[in-house]
């Protein structure tokens, strides 16, 4: 019988990121804090001319993390605001260095929003063609899955909204369309942060279910999102984050209500 695709011939299963002792710091510049960043401040150095020295503020926003992904796993991130989650999500798409440690993953990993960018002057359906051919389709391969990436976003319910410019939708249209884009291809790595937080129960729903298709292709899906319940739908497994450090890595149902507990104490 031939293996399983989320195995070796042997049955280990296969890594897609590995994420070795990771220390991201991002710099912050013109951040005053204290007496400094005051109103009264600001309104002296206005009346008195005074130049302001630039200031630079370092944030550790990650530390020290470490973790395997496998192939077919969907992993949710967990964590209060400002734990790190986004800023992880964005080193693991090659977008930000790692200050210490290191980071190996298999193929690009794609981070939902960027590999789908969004061009306001143009409409919904040539930001489809782009987005696709961005994600190296073929043109006879855009042409087969744009009119599915349009209904699956349902930008087009409420009226002819695909050929109008992406500038006149609400900002929940635009989400739902770049992870429809997205969603479309099969990716080694899919990285995806709040998107479903947007849209109706139904968009929500047609979304965990493609989520699901693309595990099943073999792939690995990050998800980001505040919606506890999303990530139980969606997720066998979980990380909680917390201040830029690992609290629980584990079996979503364990960790979810540790963090709910943590959260309830708070």
């Amino acid at each position: 019988m031939p293996a399983d695709a989320t195995t070796t011939a042997v049955g280990e299963r296969i890594p897609t990121v590995i994420v070795d002792d990771v220390h991201l710091i991002y710099r912050v510049y013109g951040a005053s804090s204290g007496a400094a960043a005051s109103p009264v401040a600001a309104l002296k150095r206005i009346v008195t001319r005074e130049k302001s020295r630039p200031t630079l503020r370092e944030v550790h926003a990650v530390k020290g993390v470490s973790f395997t992904a496998y192939r077919g796993e969907a992993i949710g991130l967990i964590g209060s605001n400002g734990s790190g989650k986004s800023t992880l999500l964005r080193a693991v798409a090659g977008l930000m260095p790692a200050t210490r440690g290191a980071i190996y993953t298999q193929g690009q990993p794609s981070l939902l929003g960027v590999n789908a960018a969004l061009l306001g002057d143009l409409s919904g359906e040539r930001n489809v063609t782009l987005g696709c051919l961005a994600m190296g389709m073929t043109p006879e391969q855009v042409r087969k899955v744009a009119p599915e990436i349009i209904d699956f976003s349902g930008i087009n319910e409420r009226g002819d909204f695909a050929s109008l410019p992406m500038r006149t939708y609400s900002s929940g249209m635009q989400a739902r369309l770049r992870f429809s884009i997205s969603a479309a291809k099969k990716h080694d790595v899919l990285l995806i942060d709040e998107a479903l937080a947007t849209g109706d129960t139904r968009f929500r729903r047609r979304s965990e279910q493609r989520i699901r298709q693309l595990r099943a292709d073999a792939g690995t899906v990050f998800l980001v999102s505040h919606s506890i319940g999303t990530i139980r739908d969606t997720c066998e497994r979980s990380i909680w984050l917390e201040s830029g450090v690992i609290r629980m890595d584990g079996p979503t149902d364990e960790v979810t209500k540790a963090y709910e507990d943590y959260m309830a104490r708070r």
